[in-house]
């Protein structure tokens, strides 16, 4: 009873941490429009009041989520403190390669949940390599991480690639360890939309819809968009990408700024964004040293789990994704 008021208490603070990091980006998205808005047929200097109010608000939140983080930070602690390793710690290996998909999910999470009820097992190394995939899967995976992470510490690795999605679930641990050459980051959203009208159009083939509502076929390859459907796409790739921004810049200790420095697209070598998007470099040998040290134990059994069985992955429709650019192409498939 006592470790389930725990959980929920961490739940809580979680929640609350969650709420206030949003509210911080809104006023940062507020402050920056009121500094760049410019009065039009004005030619005299505007100067808009209220600005140093903007700025104490935001302290103000910086503050409680300063003090929030503490919070969760000590009661993390105390999970953890409350799945101590005996004297034979195991350490278990948990493989995501591969593209990221609802097949990925259903092995990896109830995986990461039995490891935590698990109390032979003292820690988890998750074995990366995956340039990303579909939304959905990629965020429940990082959910089930955050909350592996507040009973058992995680430490991530990678020796290949941990682009996008890949990241995004990498971001969710303690640690971050990466080989030297190894591709992080990619940290962004890509929505891709199939426009077959003029092929449909070419080859004989009339598309007549029924529908309930002015957007039902939106993003269908019978049509293209409308400005007011892509209006709406921009928004909703947005909201993605701020959450990726988020889960970023809360794992990594970065504030949204420094995030958005790293959200670009693109990836880098692990061993140029060491202390950034990465603790250190190293193999796998070290990221679990790093993990033994973390759980002060020596020459602990390690058990390396079953990989998800790889999927037909392939990108049928309009969709928004976790994937990184280079990878998109070789996985779309129109029938």
């Amino acid at each position: 009873m006592r470790e389930n008021i725990w959980k929920y208490i961490a739940a809580v603070l979680i929640l609350l941490l969650a709420a206030s990091s949003v509210a911080v980006v809104l006023l940062y998205m507020q402050n920056s429009e009121l500094r760049s808005y410019k009065p039009e047929n004005v030619t005299t200097t505007v100067i808009v009041q209220g600005s140093s109010n903007v700025t104490c608000n935001s302290t103000a939140y910086q503050l409680q989520i300063d003090d929030l983080q503490r919070q969760i930070d000590f009661l993390k602690a105390q999970l953890r403190g409350q799945n101590l390793p005996g004297g034979n710690a195991t350490i278990a290996i948990v493989p995501i390669f591969g593209l990221i998909d609802d097949y990925t999910a259903l092995s990896v999470i109830p995986t990461l949940r039995e490891i935590a009820k698990n109390d032979s097992i003292a820690g988890v190394v998750l074995w990366i390599e995956s340039p990303g995939g579909y939304v959905g899967p990629v965020r429940e995976i990082y959910s089930t991480v955050r909350k592996l992470n507040f009973v058992k510490p995680v430490v991530a690795y990678t020796g290949g690639i941990a682009a996008s999605g890949g990241y995004y679930i990498a971001a969710g641990a303690e640690k971050i360890i990466a080989d030297p050459l190894a591709e992080v980051g990619s940290i962004g959203v890509i929505y891709v939309h199939y426009n077959l009208q003029q092929n449909y159009e070419s080859n004989g083939i009339k598309v007549e819809v029924f529908k309930t509502g002015p957007y039902k076929d939106m993003g269908a390859e019978w049509r293209g968009l409308t400005d007011e459907e892509r209006a709406m796409i921009t928004e909703m790739v947005d909201t993605y990408f701020q959450g990726f921004l988020q889960a970023v810049s809360s794992g990594r200790g970065m504030s949204i700024n420094e995030t958005k420095e790293y959200a670009t697209g693109r990836t880098w070598f692990a061993m140029n964004v060491t202390g950034s998007l990465v603790d250190e470099t190293g193999d796998l040998d070290y990221a679990v040293s790093v993990l033994e040290k973390m759980l002060n134990v020596t020459k602990p059994r390690i058990v390396i789990y079953k990989g998800s069985t790889p999927s037909d992955f392939g990108i049928f429709g309009s969709t928004a994704l976790l994937l990184d650019p280079r990878y998109v192409n070789a996985y779309i498939k129109t029938g």
